[in-house]
C-alpha cells in the first residue's frame, strides 16, 4: 500500500470512530511503502555487518549497489499524478532511480546517518534542484542537469576531463516538445515554459565526456563504484542511460544497471567499452565520481 508520509496533529472523534487529523512533514510529501523501510533497514544493516563506513565511498556505492541485483526493473515510478512529491521504490528500480538509490544510501553510511528520514532528506537532496521540492520542474529531469546541480552541491564531480575526454554541448528539447508523454505536464501545463527555459540553460552548458571510441584506452582510470552517464545520439536528449561502474574478476570494467522492461538489476556480462560498441544510440560516457562526504 502505497502512503503519504504524514505527521499526526490530533485525535477527534467522528461517528463514534477515532480519526487522526495529518499534516505533511514539513510540507513536503512522501510516497513510500512500509516494504521501502524494511529494505532501507536491511540496507543499513548489511552496511553495518560489512563494515562499509570504513570504505572508499566508491567501493559503497558498488557493494551496496550490487545487494540491489535481481531488483525489478519498472519504469515510471516517479510519475504520480498529484503535487509533486518524493516517491521511494526500493523494490521497483529504472536505471536512474537505481543510481538515485544506491548513492543517497551510501552517502548516509558513510555519514553514519542510517534512519529512514536521513535516507529520504539525502535522496531528496540528491534528486530535486538545490535539494528543494517545489512542483514539478524543480525535479531534475534530464541527467547532464543533475550531474550540473549535484557537482555544485558538492555530492558528485564529472571527472570525464580528468581521463582524457573532450568537451561537448548538448541541445535537449524532447521533454517540452512531447509533454503528452508526461503525466505533470498534461496535469499543468504551465509548467511546459518552465521546463523550456531549463532546457535553454543546459544548453549553454559545455560537458566534459569519452567518446565510446576511446573508453577501451582509459578504462584502467575508471574506479570502482563511478557512476557512468552514458551520452546520446539521439536529437533532442542528453543521457540515454546511466550505471555503477565495477571491477570484475577478470580486472575489466563492467556496467552494473537497471537495464530496460522485463529484466533485473544486473552486471553486464561484457566489459563497459564492448557494451557500448554494441548500441548505436551511445555515443560516449560521462565518469562521475562520488566525492567522500
Amino acid at each position: 500500500m502505497m502512503i503519504l508520509n504524514k505527521k499526526k496533529l490530533g485525535i477527534v472523534l467522528k461517528s463514534g470512530l477515532i480519526i487522526s487529523l495529518l499534516v505533511i512533514v514539513n510540507l513536503q510529501a512522501q510516497v513510500f511503502s512500509d516494504k521501502d523501510t524494511l529494505i532501507c533497514k536491511s540496507k543499513f544493516k548489511f552496511a553495518a555487518d560489512k563494515n562499509l563506513v570504513n570504505e572508499p565511498i566508491g567501493d559503497v556505492i558498488a557493494s551496496i549497489g550490487k545487494s540491489f541485483i535481481g531488483t525489478e526493473y519498472a519504469e515510471h515510478t516517479l510519475e504520480k499524478a498529484g503535487d509533486e512529491a518524493l516517491v521511494v521504490n526500493l523494490s521497483q528500480l529504472d536505471c536512474t532511480t537505481f543510481l538515485e538509490n544506491t548513492l543517497a544510501l551510501s552517502r548516509c553510511i558513510k555519514e553514519k546517518k542510517t534512519t529512514f528520514k536521513h535516507f529520504t532528506h539525502e535522496l531528496t537532496n540528491i534528486r530535486y534542484r538545490n535539494g528543494i521540492i517545489n512542483k514539478y520542474p524543480s525535479r531534475l529531469h534530464y541527467f547532464s542537469d543533475w550531474i550540473f546541480d549535484n557537482e555544485q552541491k558538492g555530492i558528485i564531480k564529472n571527472i570525464s576531463a580528468e581521463l582524457g575526454g573532450t568537451f561537448t554541448k548538448f541541445h535537449v528539447y524532447f521533454m517540452s516538445t512531447h509533454p503528452g508523454l508526461y503525466i505533470k505536464l498534461k496535469e499543468h501545463p504551465e509548467f511546459v515554459p518552465v521546463i523550456e527555459s531549463q532546457e535553454k540553460e543546459i544548453d549553454k552548458r559545455e560537458y566534459s565526456f569519452i567518446s565510446k571510441e576511446n573508453v577501451a584506452a582509459i578504462e584502467k582510470k575508471i574506479q570502482n563504484g563511478d557512476l557512468i552517464a552514458i551520452t546520446s545520439g539521439i536529437k533532442g536528449l542528453d543521457i540515454n542511460h546511466v550505471g555503477i561502474a565495477v571491477k570484475m574478476d577478470d580486472g575489466r570494467i563492467h556496467l552494473m544497471h537497471a537495464p530496460n522492461i522485463g529484466s533485473k538489476v544486473q552486471i553486464t556480462e561484457a566489459p563497459l567499452s564492448d557494451y557500448l560498441s554494441r548500441i548505436k544510440k551511445d555515443n560516449g560516457i560521462i565518469v562521475i565520481r562520488a566525492v567522500e562526504p
